[in-house]
């Protein structure tokens, strides 16, 4: 048998590997590329348009999204205005385009005013992504959650709205830098129940400052209390230029023992959420049994496009992804921001900052992208699409086999419930080396 590499023993805490490339191994593009003739020669079956609203009500201290906190007035009026530049240009460069899904994220989206939200959904339709025609996911928070915000989004034919609760216990999450009470996510809980989307997703957060595996599981059965068709349970990570980042007591125990809070963490929430009856879709993901079927029309992320919008959102094609700039601490995020405000129309007509995908990323992203799904790796589809079997293409896989953490199986390449709880290890384990190159010489601001 051959030796496990060190990043898969020991702790199975890596990085969230939920996009591939990372966004830090994306550069400028020595010459633009035109968007007209970037979508002219992707392939894809079909479209996922994503709208990005860099704007909250408060910086948590875990967060390394790009977005700010408290715009000044007028911002987000000025927000919408680019971003219909740049819809223009994007309308021109996609022609006649049919989208298979919608998601507005951020950030949180619904920090804007109702009116301004239904701005939003003008935009989109204009795109050709009808919300209540395709299915449609809008991200919130507890705070912002409000009677008239989610009346919109009901009118406006929203699917899914996900909202970011991370704890229930008020003291983990002041501990985190997320200043929320609870009655304020319990009112939001309600309102959103009440105004009838068919699925509610909540995200909570595990291996928060001063959080046990108790408390944990208490956070769990609070929210089980509104029968949210997802739930999405996320390890606590230290990121650079985020507020718990900058503190020197950011990390709540030795790595040994946080480590280890937060595997019992993950261990007793997947075996709780399967005893209610909730399937484990991916390391992070659980659908309950009730959850609406599969919505039509089909996407299939590892082999269709996403069409971004917005400063902070990406766009992916089968040879090349691109975006605007990255950035976490609050200077860069301005400054980013400011720069996509002052963005004359034109200056939206192509591609500036990206990756362009070589073939083995390709192969990568494709596998990386089912192989951290349960469902795992289809390998006729796969064979189908490059042309060799996964085994024969990557063969570092067979380590994976070998240790117990995959199965492989005539038609399907799975992880095992110990690759799974090694999800985020594994991931960047895959990646190519010119990607982890360029994601270790990247220089955040």
């Amino acid at each position: 048998m051959s030796e496990l590499p060190p990043e898969l023993t020991g702790t199975p805490y890596g990085a969230y590997a939920y996009a591939y490339p990372h966004k830090t191994a994306y550069r400028p593009f020595a010459t633009p590329v035109p968007l007209r003739t970037l979508w002219a020669n992707a392939e894809c079956a079909a479209r996922f348009l994503y709208l990005h609203v860099p704007f909250c009500e408060m910086r948590c201290g875990f967060c390394n999204l790009f977005t700010t906190a408290n715009p000044p007035g007028d911002l987000p009026a000025r927000y919408l205005a680019a971003l219909q530049r740049q819809a223009a240009q994007v309308r021109v460069a996609l022609g006649e385009t049919r989208f298979a899904r919608l998601a507005i994220g951020g950030g949180t989206p619904t920090y804007l005013e109702p009116s301004q939200l239904h701005a939003l959904f003008d935009l989109a339709e204009s795109l050709g992504a009808a919300p209540g025609a395709i299915p449609t996911s809008v991200e919130t928070s507890p705070a912002t959650a409000t009677p008239e915000r989610l009346r919109v989004l009901h009118e406006r034919g929203v699917s899914r709205v996900s909202i970011g609760v991370q704890s229930l216990v008020e003291t983990e999450v002041a501990a985190a830098g997320r200043a929320q009470r609870t009655a304020t996510v319990e009112a939001a809980l309600a309102s959103i129940r009440e105004t009838g989307f068919p699925t509610l997703n909540i995200d909570l957060m595990y291996g928060l400052p001063g959080q046990s595996v108790a408390s944990w599981l208490g956070s769990l059965r609070a929210a089980l209390r509104y029968q949210p068709e997802e739930l999405f349970l996320y390890p606590l990570y230290v990121r650079p230029l985020t507020g718990l980042g900058r503190r020197p007591d950011g990390r709540p125990l030795d790595d040994a023992g946080w480590d280890e809070l937060r595997l019992s963490c993950y261990r007793a929430a997947r075996d709780l959420l399967r005893a209610e009856g909730y399937a484990q879709i991916s390391m992070r993901m659980f659908r309950a049994a009730h959850a609406p079927i599969a919505e039509e029309p089909a996407y299939c992320c590892q082999e269709d496009g996403m069409v971004g919008l917005g400063c902070g959102a990406r766009s992916y094609t089968g040879g090349l992804h691109y975006a605007s700039e990255y950035a976490v601490g609050a200077s860069g995020v301005r400054a980013i921001l400011a720069a996509y405000l002052r963005a004359p129309e034109a200056a939206f007509a192509a591609a500036h900052y990206g990756v362009a995908l070589s073939p083995d990323d390709q192969r990568r992203r494709y596998l990386i992208q089912s192989l951290l799904q349960t469902e795992g790796l289809d390998r006729a589809a796969y064979q189908r699409r490059f042309g060799r079997d996964i085994l024969e293409e990557i063969p570092q896989l067979a380590v994976l086999v070998e240790h117990g953490l995959a199965a492989a199986q005539p038609g399907r390449l799975r992880l095992t419930a110990a690759g799974v709880e090694r999800s985020d290890a594994i991931g960047p384990w895959l990646y190519t080396a010119e990607v982890t190159r360029l994601m270790a010489a990247y220089a955040l601001r």
